[in-house]
């Protein structure tokens, strides 16, 4: 079950791609795009990164910082950032708790069969840690620009 608009985002802490540890709490005071996606270096979600990276100066602009979660490792999460000049924190969660935490391992269907997984899902959590919108099962290769008009 996804989060709602209005709910206090739980916080969390995960290690970014270099093992130091990253707080939801560390933002507070700005505007956070958590997305979740499902797999470093697969076709959708590097679109979809690419596409954060790209307009990443005008979140900078809109005092929004940008989080990417999935549940590949920190080291995967390095070469990912490196491969494709990602400005932006990446988190590894391969245990899930907070993907779990924010709803959005569900079940997927693909090709007829069923297994459980990352729903790319976009969050944007408000300056005071309060869900200001949810955008679920997200396009790969619009969501940055979406989100930025969004922000006006």
């Amino acid at each position: 079950m996804l989060l709602n608009v209005g709910d206090k985002a739980p916080d969390f802490t995960l290690p970014d791609k270099d093992g130091n540890p990253v707080s939801l709490s560390d933002f507070i005071g700005k505007k956070v795009v958590l997305y979740f996606y499902p797999k470093d270096n697969t076709p959708g979600c590097t679109r979809q990164a690419c596409a954060f990276a790209g307009s990443f100066a005008g979140f900078r602009e809109k005092n929004a910082a940008v989080i990417g979660v999935s549940r590949d490792s920190a080291a995967s999460h390095q070469k990912f950032a490196e491969k494709y000049s990602l400005p932006f924190v990446l988190l590894s969660d391969p245990e899930r708790k907070v993907i779990e935490a924010y709803g959005v391992w569900q079940e997927k269907k693909n090709y007829g069969k069923v297994s459980f997984g990352v729903v790319r899902t976009t969050y944007l959590i408000d300056e005071n840690g309060i869900i200001e919108t949810v955008m679920p099962k997200v396009k790969p290769d619009t969501n940055a620009e979406e989100i930025l008009a969004y922000l006006g």
